[in-house]
């Protein structure tokens, strides 16, 4: 006969209820553990490291942020819109990573009332203009090299760009148009010096650069 049948229904085994500290919970009992002084010594330490990873955990939330206002705030008071503004020779004072070799000029542009038109000259070397919106994101690039001559084109914002006539020829050869993303953002001109005593020369090539605004 079975034990069941003896003595009526088997108690299921004792389950206990209580469950396992957390993690909050062990770390309070060893620093109860820990005598009363180092103790004292202990705490403003554990206050410390908390602190520090509330601090570096906000900064990394807030990074993306303040890095996608840097570029087009930082230019604001150096360069008004559609005005084109040679860069300081440090140039690393209001562009990070600026390469030494090259001088740069800058254009904040706002497509809101009307199309942009920018030319670049050739220099003596290289020369490219890169196109970025307002958060800092490139769009568009061309170097004299691609172009094979003076850089000039047109920049238009989707709106603009759909207004265009249809039956209006455009060509690379006649009249380059760029499409902007955004209706205000960053024209960036680099030309190269390959040598020190050239640097003034390739500033005023640069110099006769335009970024203006077409009726």
């Amino acid at each position: 006969m079975s034990r069941s049948s003896l003595f009526g229904r088997q108690r299921p085994a004792y389950r206990s209820t209580s469950r396992s500290p957390g993690p909050a919970e062990r770390l309070a009992a060893i620093f109860q553990a820990v005598p009363a002084a180092p103790r004292l010594l202990l705490l403003p330490v554990v206050f410390t490291l908390v602190l520090a990873g509330i601090v570096h955990l906000l900064s990394v939330l807030a990074m993306p942020r303040l890095a996608q206002a840097s570029a087009y705030q930082r230019l604001a008071p150096l360069a008004p819109v559609n005005t084109l503004v040679l860069l300081p020779q440090s140039g690393e004072t209001v562009l990070p990573m600026t390469d030494p070799a090259f001088i740069s000029a800058v254009c904040r542009y706002d497509l809101r009332q009307h199309p942009l038109k920018v030319k670049v000259p050739q220099t003596g070397d290289y020369t490219s203009v890169s196109f970025y919106t307002n958060k800092g994101l490139p769009f568009y690039a061309l170097n004299d090299q691609a172009a094979g001559r003076v850089i000039e084109l047109d920049l238009l914002s989707p709106a603009q760009r759909a207004a265009l006539p249809e039956d209006e020829e455009i060509t690379a050869a006649d009249r380059l148009i760029v499409e902007s993303p955004s209706t205000t953002g960053i024209v960036l001109i680099r030309a190269f010096a390959r040598y020190g005593d050239v640097r003034d020369t390739v500033r005023k090539q640069l110099a006769a650069s335009s970024c203006t605004s077409t009726l």
